[in-house]
C-alpha cells in the first residue's frame, strides 16, 4: 500500500513539474533526477528498504525510447516543403556524432591507453542528442525550430543506437561487413513497411473496445524481434510513426482507398492521445528511478568532472559549427543539445569486457546535468530577450497612431 501512494504523489509530482516546464524553463529531467534522489536520500535516512531496482533500469529506458520516437514521428509533418527540413536535421544529427564520436575515441586511447574499438564504444554514448529530454522541452519554441529538434533528436537516437551496435558487434571492418550492415538496412526498411501496412489495417479493421495497448505490444514485439538479430529497429519505429502520422499524403494512391483514411485518421488521432499518455508516464518512472539511483558521491566526483566539462565544451563546439555551416539560428537551438535517456541506456548495453574506466556513471551523470542545466538556461536567456523584443516592437506600435493623431489634430 505503501508503495503505491508514493508512485501515485511521485508520478503527480512529475505531472506538475511537466505542466510548470513551460513557464520555469526548467527541463522537467532535472527535477525528476533531484525528486529521485531526494527519495533515496530519505529512505537512507529512515533506514527504509526497497528491493533493488538497478534491473528495472533498462527495460523502462527501452520501453520510453520507443515510446518517444513514436511520439516523435507521430508529431511530424512529410511533404515537399520540409525536404530541407529534413536534410539539414539529418546532417546535424549524424555528422557531429560521429566527428565527436572519433575525436573522443581519439583521446580515450591517447590519455587511458585502451584500444581505439574500445575507447570507441564508451565515446558513442555521450555523442547522442536526448529526444526524452529535447522534444518536451521546446514546446514553446516556433514550429520551424521544434520539428528541427524531433527530427535532429530522434535521428540522433536512431544513428546513435545504429552506430553503436555495428561497432559493438562487428570486431572487424572490412567491405564484407559494410556489405552486410547495408543490407541489414535494407531488411528493416522491407519488414518496416510491411509492418506498417498490417498495423494500420488492424488500427483500422478492430472493433473491440480495447484495440490500441495489442497494436503497441505488437510495435515493442517487433523492435525486440529486431534487436536479437542485431538490426536497427528504431528505423521501424520511425517508419511507422511517420506513415500513419501522414496518411493525408497517401490520398492519391488507389490501394490506400481500402484503408478508409478518413475513418483511420481518427483512429491515428486517438493512438497518438495515448502515446503522448504512455510517454509521459515512462519517460517520467525512468528518470525517478534513475535519481533513486543516483549516489551524491558520483554527482561530485572530481576526478571525472574534468572530463565530463571537455566533453562537454567539445560537443556545444561542435554544434556551433554545425549551425553555423546549415545556417540555421544560432539561439536557442546551440543549447538544446542534451544528453539523458539513450546516453544512459547505451552505457548500459556496454559489455563488461568493453567497458573502460575513464567512462563510468560518475561520467555520464556529470555530463547529462551539465548539458540539461545549459539547456535550460539558454532557454531562459532567449525567452527573456524575445520577450522584450516583443515588448519594444509592442511600444513602438502603440506610438505610432499617438503620432498619427497629432498630426491630423494639427489645423490646417
Amino acid at each position: 500500500m505503501t508503495i503505491i501512494i508514493s508512485l501515485c504523489l511521485l508520478l503527480l509530482i512529475a505531472y506538475l513539474f511537466d505542466l510548470t516546464a513551460a513557464r520555469t524553463k526548467i527541463p522537467s529531467v532535472i527535477l525528476l533526477l533531484l525528486l529521485g534522489w531526494m527519495v533515496r536520500e530519505i529512505t537512507f535516512f529512515f533506514d527504509i528498504n526497497l528491493p533493488d531496482l538497478t534491473d528495472t533500469l533498462p527495460v523502462l529506458g527501452t520501453i520510453g525510447l520507443i515510446l518517444i520516437v513514436l511520439e516523435g514521428s507521430l508529431e511530424l509533418e512529410l511533404n515537399k516543403s520540409k525536404v530541407g527540413l529534413i536534410k539539414k536535421s539529418s546532417i546535424g544529427a549524424f555528422l557531429p556524432l560521429v566527428i565527436l564520436a572519433f575525436s573522443l575515441a581519439y583521446l580515450l586511447q591517447y590519455y587511458g591507453g585502451y584500444s581505439f574499438r574500445e575507447s570507441l564504444i564508451n565515446a558513442i554514448p555521450f555523442c547522442v542528442i536526448s529526444s526524452a529530454i529535447a522534444i518536451p522541452s521546446v514546446r514553446n519554441l516556433s514550429s520551424n525550430q521544434k520539428e528541427f529538434i524531433i527530427y535532429e533528436s530522434s535521428l540522433s537516437d536512431i544513428f546513435g543506437v545504429i552506430f553503436f551496435n555495428f561497432i559493438a558487434y562487428n570486431t572487424s571492418f572490412g567491405l564484407e561487413t559494410f556489405g552486410y550492415f547495408c543490407l541489414e538496412i535494407l531488411i528493416i526498411i522491407a519488414i518496416s513497411f510491411v509492418a506498417t501496412i498490417l498495423l494500420s489495417f488492424l488500427l483500422n479493421k478492430i472493433q473491440h473496445h480495447i484495440k490500441f495497448v495489442p497494436i503497441v505490444l505488437l510495435i515493442i514485439l517487433i523492435y525486440e524481434i529486431s534487436k536479437i538479430f542485431h538490426l536497427p529497429a528504431l528505423i521501424f519505429i520511425l517508419v511507422f510513426g511517420l506513415s500513419i502520422g501522414n496518411l493525408d499524403e497517401l490520398k492519391h494512391y488507389r490501394w490506400t482507398q481500402q484503408f478508409r483514411l478518413d475513418l483511420l485518421n481518427k483512429e491515428v488521432s486517438k493512438f497518438k492521445e495515448l502515446i503522448i499518455e504512455a510517454t509521459f508516464l515512462v519517460r517520467a518512472l525512468f528518470f525517478l528511478l534513475f535519481g533513486y539511483l543516483i549516489k551524491t558521491a558520483e554527482i561530485i566526483n572530481a576526478d571525472t568532472l574534468v572530463w565530463a566539462i571537455g566533453i562537454v565544451v567539445i560537443l556545444f563546439l561542435l554544434r556551433f559549427i554545425q549551425l553555423k555551416v546549415s545556417k540555421i539560428p544560432l539561439f536557442p537551438l546551440l543549447f538544446v543539445a542534451p544528453r539523458g535517456l539513450i546516453t544512459i541506456l547505451l552505457f548500459l548495453g556496454i559489455a563488461p569486457e568493453q567497458r573502460i574506466l575513464l567512462v563510468n556513471k560518475s561520467l555520464i551523470i556529470q555530463v547529462i546535468l551539465m548539458t540539461a542545466i545549459i539547456m535550460m538556461l539558454g532557454l531562459m536567456i532567449t525567452a527573456k530577450k524575445r520577450k522584450t523584443i516583443i515588448e519594444e516592437k509592442r511600444k513602438a506600435k502603440e506610438a505610432i497612431p499617438v503620432e498619427n493623431e497629432e498630426v491630423y489634430k494639427t489645423p490646417l
